[in-house]
Formats: structure tokens, C-alpha cells, sequence
């Protein structure tokens, strides 16, 4: 018997049947492919008008920022409180941050805080307004102060003025008080004294023959001086001007004219106001006395009150 052809029939018919599955499978990918890219589109559609917002909301956040400064800034200056604005200045900043996180964005919320910040914005500018008022009836009394306490200085000052003079005219009389009531020497008279006790006198004396100085102070009376115990200096200058003094024999330092000076012999006594003598020995023990003219200066309550002079030779 011959064979027949049927496994050949078959053979095509699984081949038609694979070509139309291959022929589905693309028609399926073509579909799902455009399908992916026609949502790829709306995910770029919605990301695009998302960021727009967010564009849009950091835009007036970053306005009401600036706005929010400025009025932190005028509420300061007018002396008003600013704890609330800066704790909603913080705030402000966090909700900046947050908008980084675009996928996240809420354009309600953001929409509703923008609202809320805005509102702030102008109560604060009702309270810039108020204090500025306020500050306005402050100016007006601190100028009427100001007024005032100028008056009062320039009163005070002429016052001031008037008891400064008043001062000087005291500190002037008490000063002519105290030079009235400042001592004088009458006479100054400067005796040679010899080794042996005598005194001579004329001003003009030996050296060979002078061995202590005799210096004789007579005061004149004088009623405004107080009658109490004082001092007396004497200051005996040689020839060349230097003051002669020997601290061992009783010479030492007084002030006159706000300054130190060295006396060479002093002496207390009480004032009585009767023409008193006062007496000074001084010998330079036993060192002479050098040629030339020698001058006598007598001190008493920081006054210069005499003088004297005498020539060795």
C-alpha cells in the first residue's frame, strides 16, 4: 500500500498555528508598549504641573519672607513685641524646606498656609500702624519733655552759674581775708655774733670775727591774725644763692607755694599780737662764713613776710 501525505499537512498546520501565536505576541507588545508610553506622558504631564506649582508656592513663600523681615524689622524699631513673628519666621522656613520633596507636595495645604501668612501679614500691618500712633503721641511728650528738661538744665546752669560766682567771690574774699590776716615783719635785723658772746651790728661784718649770726624778727600787729600758736621760718642764702642748712642743728623742709623748700632754722611760738621779737642764734659750727652778701628770708603760714641782708668780708 502507498503512504499517505497527512503528516506533511500536519507539519503546516503547527507551523501556521506558531506564526499566528508569534503574530499575537507582537500585537500584544506593541500594545502594552504604547500603553507604558502613553502613561510615561501623564507622569511627565503631572510631575511638570506639580513642580510649576511648586515653583509658584516657594515664589510667594520667599515674597512673604522678605515682607515677614521688614515687618520684624519696623515693629522693633517702633518698640513693639516680635516673639510671635519670629517663632512664625521659623516656621515659614520648614515649610520652604518641604517643598524639596516635590513627589510630597500638597498644593491645598500649601495653598491654605499661604493664605494664613498673608492674613498675618496685614494684622501686622493694622499693629505697625497702631504703634506707629502710639509712637507719635510718645514723640509729642518726649518733646514737651525734652522742652522742659532743657528749660530745667538751662535754669540749673544759670543757677549753677550764680553759685559758681557766688564761690569765686567767697574763695576771692576769704583769700583777701587770709592776706590781711597774714603776718608781717616789721624789721629783720641781722647781728655778728664773735666767739666770745659779743654782738656787733652795722650789716656789714669780719670774717675772722663772725662766728653765729644774731637774726632778730620783730612782727607788726595786725588784729585780723589769729591769736594762737605758729611757726616761724627763717632761710639764710650765701653768696652763690644756696640755702644754708644742717639738718643735725634743727633745719628740715616747710611748703610755700605748693612746693618744698628748705628752711635753715625755725621756730613755734603763740601769737599775741603785742609787736613781738622773735630771736635766732645760728652758727655753722664751727665752719666760717665765706665773703659776700647774704640774704635773710622769713616764712610764716605759707607767706613770705620779710627779708633781711648782710655782707661778710
Amino acid at each position: 500500500m502507498e503512504p499517505r501525505p497527512q503528516p506533511r499537512n500536519n507539519s503546516r498546520s503547527y507551523l501556521l498555528a506558531a506564526l499566528l501565536i508569534l503574530a499575537a505576541l507582537n500585537v500584544l507588545l506593541l500594545y502594552f508598549y504604547y500603553q507604558e508610553r502613553q502613561d510615561n506622558k501623564t507622569k511627565d504631564a503631572t510631575i511638570a504641573a506639580k513642580t510649576e506649582e511648586v515653583l509658584i508656592a516657594k515664589t510667594q513663600l520667599d515674597s512673604i519672607s522678605t515682607q515677614l523681615d521688614a515687618k520684624i524689622a519696623e515693629i522693633q524699631k517702633l518698640g513693639g513685641s516680635v516673639d510671635s513673628l519670629m517663632k512664625i519666621k521659623a516656621q515659614l522656613e520648614i515649610d520652604k524646606k518641604e517643598l524639596r520633596n516635590v513627589s510630597a507636595f500638597d498644593s491645598k495645604k500649601y495653598n491654605r498656609k499661604i493664605k494664613d501668612y498673608q492674613n498675618l501679614l496685614a494684622q501686622k500691618d493694622e499693629e505697625i500702624a497702631r504703634l506707629k500712633e502710639e509712637n507719635g503721641i510718645l514723640t509729642v511728650r518726649n518733646d514737651s519733655l525734652t522742652n522742659e528738661n532743657s528749660t530745667l538744665k538751662t535754669e540749673r546752669q544759670s543757677l549753677s552759674d550764680s553759685v559758681m560766682s557766688v564761690s569765686a567771690k567767697n574763695q576771692e574774699l576769704a583769700e583777701k581775708v587770709t592776706i590781711a590776716a597774714a603776718l608781717r615783719a616789721e624789721a629783720v635785723t641781722i647781728n655778728s655774733v664773735n666767739a666770745k658772746g659779743k654782738e656787733s651790728d652795722g650789716g656789714t661784718y669780719k670774717s675772722k670775727k663772725l662766728d653765729k649770726i644774731h637774726v632778730s624778727v620783730l612782727l607788726a600787729p595786725n588784729g585780723l591774725a589769729k591769736k594762737d600758736e605758729k611757726e616761724l621760718y627763717i632761710r639764710v642764702l650765701d653768696p652763690s644763692g644756696a640755702v644754708i642748712s644742717d639738718m643735725a642743728t634743727g633745719s628740715g623742709e616747710f611748703t610755700y607755694n605748693n612746693q618744698g623748700m628748705i628752711y635753715t632754722a625755725k621756730q613755734r611760738f603763740t601769737f599775741d599780737n603785742t609787736r613781738q621779737r622773735l630771736d635766732f642764734f645760728y652758727g655753722r659750727g664751727g665752719q666760717r662764713f665765706n665773703e659776700g652778701k647774704y640774704n635773710i628770708e622769713v616764712y610764716c603760714e605759707g607767706f613770705r613776710i620779710g627779708e633781711g641782708e648782710f655782707t661778710v668780708n
